[in-house]
């Protein structure tokens, strides 16, 4: 008969975003957890199966790091979010008012057919609804742009931040194996 070591596992379930499902796993995998499975759902996150030893070295140290890198990625992903949150919103609202000028003015070149000074009034706010429906994009952009770059050296401290926890944590399980 041969022997065999058993070897006890924790597991967990992480769900990210496609785009994201290889941080994640980097993530994970520097504080000793081994992907078992990745699988798209409905609502199109990837859920991502992980296992590691329970009787593994420095777990305490390794899961406390653990929070923080997963605290540290849920503000990169917040503030990544951000960026054109704020421009989305002008964007909507001023976009939602440019159809109501547009709007107004093909009301009242239809309300009054006959008439020509209506004709002309809607015709022009015709015109300026549509300016304003093309003026939207160059100010989403501005707007977008200029919380892009208040926000890219706190994403970045973030990100090195939350290198450094990973090479931390890395370490420990490379303490373990020596």
């Amino acid at each position: 008969m041969q022997n065999k070591d058993f070897i006890c596992y924790e597991y967990k379930t992480v769900s990210a975003k496609p785009k994201d499902q290889t941080k994640v796993a980097d993530m994970y995998e520097a504080f000793g957890w081994e992907i078992t499975d990745a699988s798209l759902n409905a609502t199109g996150t990837v859920t991502l199966s992980l296992k590691r030893d329970r009787k593994q070295k420095h777990k305490q140290e390794l899961t406390k790091l653990e929070r923080q890198a997963e605290s540290t990625f849920e503000v990169i992903e917040k503030l990544n979010s951000s960026k054109t949150r704020g421009a989305q919103i002008f964007s909507m609202i001023f976009g939602v008012i440019a159809t109501l000028v547009f709007g107004g003015g093909l009301s009242i070149t239809l309300a009054t057919p006959q008439s020509t000074v209506p004709l002309v009034i809607g015709i022009i706010l015709g015109v300026i609804g549509i300016a304003l429906c093309g003026v939207n994009y160059i100010l989403y952009k501005k707007i977008a742009d200029k919380k892009t770059k208040q926000l890219l050296p706190i994403i970045d401290d973030n990100e090195e931040k939350l290198a450094n926890l990973l090479e931390k944590g890395n370490d420990l399980l490379k303490a373990e194996i020596i």
